[in-house]
């Protein structure tokens, strides 16, 4: 699906994807880990005697990046969690969108740019990169575009967390994968922190799989 097919369905309101809330499996995290935070710099501030990095008082909780924000659901909740939140899209109206929506909702730590995330260099490397719903829209053979993208916008040591849709569709968008093929992409680059099962939108209780990568 090309750029301007992405745009049209904004602009007629095809958007089955849409779903008027943020990524539940998100919302669940955010409320689970309410010190979640960049991953500080090694320095002798910031390791505990045991050697364990931890979060120095008053550090800034960081930034994430959200490539295809769609309307902006998920960064408003990254935002409301404390971090400096930045949504991508490729489609000019969902863009348009997502500053309006986010504007009516008193949110100041929430910005929005239009961006080819597969192909555009970063205006910045970001402490975290949350997936929901992208991997599944491009044509699978961008996927490895994509791990190269997502090495390319994060910084070092930075966390990628994902909702992955496991279905066995082949004639998307949404197209569909497998933990094999995921793990498989990803595990080269990243350590794998923690994987599970998560809360969903009703037509994919099931079909969703959260991992929590960090950068090796």
């Amino acid at each position: 699906m090309t750029d301007s097919n992405w745009e049209a369905r904004y602009q007629t309101g095809d958007m089955p994807w849409e779903k008027g809330e943020p990524s539940p499996g998100l919302v669940d995290f955010l409320a689970s880990h309410p010190d979640l935070h960049a991953l500080p710099s090694a320095s002798p501030h910031s390791l505990s005697p045991l050697g364990e990095r931890v979060r120095v008082r008053g550090q800034p909780r960081g930034t994430v990046c959200v490539p295809g924000c769609g309307t902006g659901h998920d960064v408003r909740a990254w935002a409301k969690a404390g971090l400096q939140a930045h949504g991508f899209d490729i489609a000019p109206s969902a863009i348009r969108l997502c500053e309006e929506r986010t504007r009516a909702s008193g949110i100041t730590n929430a910005q929005y740019h239009l961006a080819d995330f597969l192909a555009d260099d970063p205006p910045q490397r970001f402490d975290w990169l949350f997936e929901h719903t992208l991997y599944c829209a491009i044509n699978p053979d961008q996927r490895e575009q994509y791990a190269e993208a997502v090495l390319r916008w994060l910084k070092p040591e930075g966390q990628f967390l994902a909702v992955h849709y496991l279905i066995p569709d082949t004639d998307g968008p949404p197209f569909g994968t497998t933990r094999e093929e995921v793990v498989r992409r990803f595990s080269p680059h990243f350590r794998l922190l923690e994987e599970w099962v998560p809360r969903s939108y009703p037509n994919r209780t099931g079909l969703e799989l959260m991992l929590w990568w960090v950068r090796r």
